[in-house]
């Protein structure tokens, strides 16, 4: 909890469970990494690599993924209420089930992501947010600011 790890080498990592919370982790190697039902609440993932990662039912709450790489990332289920996600790549990302509720996804990538049962309610997007093929943002309670 509240660990200094920044730019760690984490790849591939079985950190099930772990408590995060508030861990500083901007740039980190967490790529393939198991952090299901991890507590990374308030965390700093800042350009974090997390590209296939297993965040099933993880604790992203109020979480700082600003231009983190998600692609491929298993989401699903997991708590990403007010997290910062401006600028993030989660092309291919399974977001089924996952609480957005008033996430910032300004610039966020979410081409191919699957976005099924997913809790999108004041989340904030803009123009530059990339959306799956055929999903309705505005349709999902999307808020679109400038």
């Amino acid at each position: 909890d509240g660990a200094t790890l920044r730019g760690a080498d984490l790849e591939g990592a079985g950190l099930m469970g772990a408590d995060l919370g508030w861990a500083d982790l901007p740039r980190a190697n967490l790529r393939g990494a198991n952090l299901a039902g991890a507590d990374l609440i308030r965390a700093d993932l800042y350009g974090a690599d997390l590209k296939g990662a297993n965040l099933f039912f993880a604790n992203l709450e109020q979480t700082a993924l600003m231009e983190a790489d998600l692609r491929e990332a298993n989401l699903s289920g997991a708590d990403l209420r007010r997290a910062h996600l401006f600028r993030a790549d989660l092309t291919r990302a399974d977001l089924n089930g996952a609480n957005l509720n008033g996430a910032t996804l300004r610039g966020a990538d979410l081409e191919g992501a699957d976005l099924n049962g997913a809790d999108l309610t004041e989340a904030k997007a803009d123009d530059y947010t990339t959306w799956p093929v055929g999903f309705d943002p505005e349709a999902a309670g999307v808020i679109f600011e400038d």
